[in-house]
């Protein structure tokens, strides 16, 4: 049993990922993923001009990764000694849309005879241009938000009530804070500690690191997304018959543009919530006019609108010192009653500690921890 929920083939073709700008900040929040886990692509690049030269692991998390950022495609042809098979548009902007210097880079990695990953709204096959062009170079391009056609999505059914493992989504008090993140640390530390846990991705970001179960939410028709978020859990619990089922979150219930928190609550109604949150965020990401919300206000708001219970708070540790999350961690604990951690730079068991506290049941599964 791979530990890993993102674990890279060795036969994974390569890919460079475009994040000109952004790398490490929210809107490259795709490349940021990649960078960090990928069982579909073996990532051998990353393009931002701005940090042209470091090693992405370091700039990320101060983890050397030995995947190089390069100032612009040619730089990260040669600096890979050859072509690689893939390009992956790496950013997540909220319009969604591709800029016309965006839209050159596109056509010219077609013309090297690459693959385009695409995880904006904007499909590039739909594109008469890019298309004739992915067309001549016989090149494909794979637009991983595009919805099923209408006669194949499903309405919710209640089959949810047939998955008797317990479900814990990983809820945010914003977009682009790490709960995909935090789901696939979660994740992999209970796989890691012997229990069979499954991920179900819920954005264009997890789909391209290889989710076997999830879908792009936030494209699809609204009627329809609860229902596809019920038969994406349902789906794993089938076919995977695991032990815990970990649900990626979108957006914050709280959010007043991105909603798909209330489709992740009623689609796959989770007994249990983690929470990710960023302490130094005073203001929401994409909307700089809006203050933050407070934990204990999300706790309220998800707890007063869905039958479940946030079993512990997860830091996102942007603008912070580890002196700092020290202090914030002991302060949540003691304000919320729950406990608290950082994903990223804590120890993975006290993940898997609010999950065993919440569900005792899984104790008898787990193995004895990693020295």
């Amino acid at each position: 049993m791979s530990t890993a929920p993102f674990a890279t083939p060795s036969d994974a073709p390569t890919a460079v990922v475009y994040c000109e700008a952004n790398f490490g900040a929210i809107d490259g929040k795709t490349a940021n993923g990649l960078v960090r886990s990928s069982g579909t692509y073996r990532i051998v690049s990353v393009i931002d001009s701005e940090q042209a030269g470091l090693d992405a692991g370091v700039a990320l998390d101060d983890k050397p990764n030995a995947i190089p950022i390069c100032r612009d495609l040619a730089d990260a042809i040669a600096t890979n000694g050859g072509v690689p098979d893939a390009f992956i548009f790496g950013m997540a902007p909220s319009s969604g849309m591709l800029s016309p210097p965006e839209r050159a880079l596109v056509l010219e990695a077609i013309g090297l005879g690459m693959d385009v990953v695409n995880g904006l709204h904007e499909f590039f096959n739909d594109d008469p241009e890019l298309a004739a062009a992915a067309a001549a170079h016989g090149v494909t391009m794979f637009d991983v938000r595009r919805p099923k056609a209408k006669k194949d999505l499903r309405m919710f059914s209640g089959r949810i009530r047939d998955v008797t493992c317990p479900r814990i989504a990983v809820l945010g008090t914003d977009g682009a804070i790490g709960k995909r993140t935090t789901a696939t640390v979660l994740t992999r530390a209970l796989r890691a500690r012997g229990l069979d846990a499954v991920m179900v991705g819920t954005g264009q970001t997890s789909l391209i690191q290889g989710a076997r179960y999830g879908i792009a939410l936030d494209a699809i028709p609204s009627q329809f997304c609860s229902g596809e978020m019920e038969s994406a859990v349902v789906d794993a619990f089938e076919n995977e018959d695991p032990d815990v089922i970990i649900v990626e979150g979108q957006g914050a219930l709280s959010h007043p543009a991105y909603l798909t928190s209330t489709f992740i609550l009623r689609g796959s109604q989770p007994q249990a919530v983690v929470l990710q949150h960023a302490p130094a965020r005073s203001r929401l990401g994409d909307f700089g006019e809006m203050a933050m919300p407070t934990p204990a206000s999300e706790i309220n708001l998800i707890e007063t609108f869905a039958d479940t219970k946030v079993i512990g708070l997860t830091i996102n540790h942007e603008h912070m010192t580890d002196a700092e999350v020290s202090a914030a961690i002991t302060l949540y604990e003691a304000e919320l009653g729950i406990p608290a951690t950082d994903a990223l730079t804590r120890s993975p068991d006290r993940l898997v500690d609010m999950v065993i506290a919440a569900f005792p049941q899984l104790e008898e599964k787990l193995s004895t921890p990693a020295s």
